[in-house]
C-alpha cells in the first residue's frame, strides 16, 4: 500500500486535465499552509498528510471517472495576509476545485474574506482555531476539522486547576489567533476561580524578549502561559524567561507544541506542560500504519488528511468537483448516520457512496462537525519529558 501511495502521487503531479463522461480526470485541491513563517516546522507534515489522502484516492480510482487528485501548494507565511491572499488568487487562476487551509487563524479568515468567498470556493482548515471564525459569515464555504479556542480555553483551565495552578501571567502573539486564545483562555481559568496577574501581547520576530519578560515577572504568577508560536515569538520569550530566572515552567498552548520547541530550549523545557487538538485510538494507529516518510501524527496532521478526505468524500456524494454543488455535503461526510471509515479506507467510502450508501468519516483525528462546521474537538495533554512531547492524557 505504502508503495503504491508513493508511486501514485508522483504520477498524479503529472498528470495533465481532460474531461470524460462529464467529470473533470484532473481534481485539484490547493494545500495553504505557512511554509515559511513561525510554525514552519509543522508545515511538511501537514501538507504531506492532505497530499497523502489525495494520493490514496488517486490510486483507488473510485473518485468520480476516476478522476486523478492533483495537490498545488501555496505558502501563506502563517502571519503574512498579503502573501496567503497572493497565494490563494494563484490557486483560484490555476483552477482549484478546494482548499485545504488556511492554517494561521489571521491568514485564514484574509484568505475567506478576499478569495474564497468572492470566488464561491470552499475551504477546510486543519488548524485555523480563533473563535472569530465561529461567526465569520462564510456563505456555508468555511469548515474546519480542528476545534475552537473556545474549547482550548476551558481544556487549558482543566490542565491548570488538576496540576494547582492558581495563578498565572498570559502572553499572547499579537495577531487573531492569540487574542482568540488568550481570551478563552483567561475567562475559563477566572470561571474555575483561578486567577491572571497580566495579560500582554508580544510580536513575532524580535531578537529581544526581555522588556516583555520584565513585564510578566512583575506580574508575578505561579506559571508563564506563552499563547504564541514555538518558531517564534513564543520561542524568544520563553527563553529570555530562563534567561532572567523568572519562570522554570511555561504553560503551552497548541501553537507552542512540536517537535522544534523542546529541541531549541533543551532540558530547560522539562516538566512544562499544555495541550493540542488531537485524538488516539484505531482513527490515529490505521493513520500512523500508512506510512514511514514523515510524522503523520504531527500536531495538525491527522486533521490535514482528514480535511482532504472530507473534499473527496464530498465531490463523490455531490457527483460534482463544483464547490456549488459538492459543498453542501462536508458535514454529512463527517457524521453519523453511515459506515465508520478511517485512514488507508477511502476507497471503501467512495464506493459506498457511489452506491448510494452512508458513510460516517472518523479518519486520523475523530472528526466530528458541529454548528458552524468546526471539529467538536479532543485535546492531548502534553508534558515535555526529557526533551519530548509525551502525551499523558487525553481530554
Amino acid at each position: 500500500m505504502k508503495n503504491l501511495l508513493m508511486a501514485t502521487a508522483a504520477t498524479a503531479l503529472m498528470a495533465g486535465a481532460a474531461f470524460a463522461g462529464g467529470h473533470a480526470k484532473e481534481v485539484k485541491l490547493g494545500v495553504m499552509v505557512g511554509f515559511t513563517g513561525p510554525i514552519e516546522s509543522l508545515a511538511e507534515p501537514i501538507a504531506k498528510a492532505a497530499e497523502l489522502a489525495m494520493a490514496e484516492v488517486t490510486a483507488s480510482g473510485m473518485l468520480l471517472d476516476s478522476a486523478t487528485v492533483t495537490p498545488l501548494r501555496a505558502d501563506t507565511g502563517c502571519i503574512d495576509n498579503g502573501a496567503a491572499t497572493s497565494g490563494a488568487e494563484r490557486l483560484i487562476a490555476e483552477g482549484v476545485n478546494g482548499i485545504v487551509g488556511g492554517d494561521c487563524s489571521g491568514v485564514t479568515g484574509a484568505i475567506l474574506q478576499n478569495v474564497a468567498i468572492p470566488n464561491g470556493m470552499v475551504m477546510i482548515s486543519p488548524s485555523a482555531t480563533s473563535p472569530g471564525l465561529s461567526t465569520v459569515d462564510d456563505k456555508d464555504l468555511f469548515f474546519r476539522t480542528a476545534p475552537s479556542d473556545a474549547r482550548e480555553g476551558q481544556v487549558m483551565a482543566e490542565v491548570l486547576q488538576d496540576r494547582g495552578i492558581d495563578s498565572i501571567a498570559l502572553t499572547y502573539t499579537n495577531n487573531d489567533y492569540g487574542k482568540g486564545l488568550a481570551d478563552a483562555i483567561k475567562n475559563s481559568f477566572e470561571a474555575v476561580g483561578g486567577t491572571v496577574t497580566i495579560v500582554t501581547s508580544h510580536e513575532d520576530g524580535k531578537g529581544d524578549y526581555s522588556a516583555e519578560v520584565g513585564a510578566l515577572a512583575s506580574a508575578g504568577g505561579d506559571l508563564l502561559v506563552v499563547a504564541g508560536y514555538l518558531d517564534q515569538g513564543g520561542l524568544g520569550i520563553i527563553q529570555a524567561a530562563l534567561d532572567a530566572g523568572a519562570w522554570d515552567t511555561f504553560g503551552l498552548p497548541g501553537g507552542m507544541i512540536g517537535d522544534s520547541l523542546p529541541a531549541n530550549v533543551g532540558p530547560d523545557l522539562n516538566g512544562s506542560f499544555g495541550q493540542i487538538a488531537g485524538s488516539e485510538g484505531d482513527g490515529l494507529d490505521k493513520l500512523k500504519a500508512l506510512t514511514t516518510e514523515f510524522d503523520i501524527s504531527s500536531p495538525y496532521a491527522p486533521e490535514a488528511y482528514d480535511a482532504a478526505a472530507l473534499f473527496m468524500f464530498a465531490m463523490q456524494k455531490a457527483d460534482s468537483t463544483d464547490p456549488a454543488e459538492y459543498g453542501q455535503y462536508i458535514m454529512e461526510m463527517a457524521n453519523a448516520p453511515g459506515e465508520l471509515i478511517y485512514p488507508g479506507e477511502l476507497a471503501k467510502g467512495l464506493e459506498i457512496i457511489k452506491n448510494g450508501g452512508d458513510i460516517d468519516y472518523v479518519g486520523g483525528s475523530a472528526v466530528e462537525l458541529i454548528g458552524p462546521g468546526e471539529s467538536a474537538g479532543t485535546y492531548r495533554e502534553i508534558e515535555v519529558q526529557d526533551g519530548q512531547n509525551v502525551t499523558v492524557r487525553m481530554r
